[in-house]
Parts: C-alpha cells; sequence; structure tokens
C-alpha cells in the first residue's frame, strides 16, 4: 500500500478503497485477516478514528467481519460484492455520460465500440 493519500478525498475512504483494492486484487482472500486497526494506524501514521471510520463502513457491508479478540476477516463473497459495487460505480460515473454525449454528437453504438476497440487496443497507459 502506497502512504499518500489524495487531498481531495476523505482519508477513511482512501483507507477502505486501499483495502478494498487488496480484495479485489487478492492480495486478502476470503476468511484472511485484514491488517488491524492499530496496523494502519502505524503504517499510515493518521488518527485512530478516522481509520475505525473506513473499517467500520467495509464491516457494515459484509466486507470484512469481526471475530472478537482475535481480529478483522475477509467475508465470503467480499471480491464479488466488491466488484459488483465497482461495475455499478462505472456505469454510473463513466457509461452513462459517455453515451449522452455520443447522443449529443450522432455517435452510433457500433461508432462506440470501435473507439472502444481503437482504444482499447492501442499502447496508451492512460487508455486503461
Amino acid at each position: 500500500m502506497k502512504q499518500t493519500f489524495d487531498s481531495n478525498k476523505p482519508i477513511f475512504q482512501q483507507v477502505r478503497e486501499r483495502i478494498e483494492d487488496q480484495i479485489v486484487n487478492d492480495q486478502l482472500k476470503e476468511g484472511d485477516q485484514a491488517p488491524s486497526t492499530n496496523q494502519l494506524v502505524n503504517y499510515f501514521k493518521i488518527n485512530h478514528a478516522t481509520v475505525t471510520k473506513g473499517i467500520n463502513q467495509l464491516v457494515e457491508e459484509e466486507i470484512l467481519f469481526k471475530k472478537r479478540g482475535v481480529g478483522m476477516f475477509v467475508a465470503g463473497g467480499a471480491k464479488n460484492k466488491l466488484i459488483q459495487k465497482r461495475k455499478n460505480a462505472f456505469e454510473d460515473e463513466y457509461i452513462v455520460g459517455m453515451v449522452r454525449e455520443a447522443e449529443k454528437l450522432g455517435i452510433s453504438e457500433q461508432e462506440i465500440m470501435e473507439i472502444i476497440k481503437k482504444v482499447k487496443g492501442s499502447d496508451h497507459d492512460d487508455a486503461l
């Protein structure tokens, strides 16, 4: 995990997203113990309440679960939940606006698909 934070987003949300990334990228698998709140506080050098807020959101969404006296663990189905959540966010944040703009410009569905294939097949790092 990188230690720097984006000043445009709450830190608790970024801590949460980093744990989510580890789950999606299989660095943390279902049943694995997640880093403790104290480990995250020491690693990131941030306030305990900030870390706790991010962790508690993951517990509320049943991505992590607590074993009293033992720690936090990745819940069964967590990766699939996160992937579905991110697919929905991707649609809302990128696809809806793209389709609306394409309609305004008279770009057909076929043209959109051709553009996507062109971008996907290019060597541009920022394209993917």
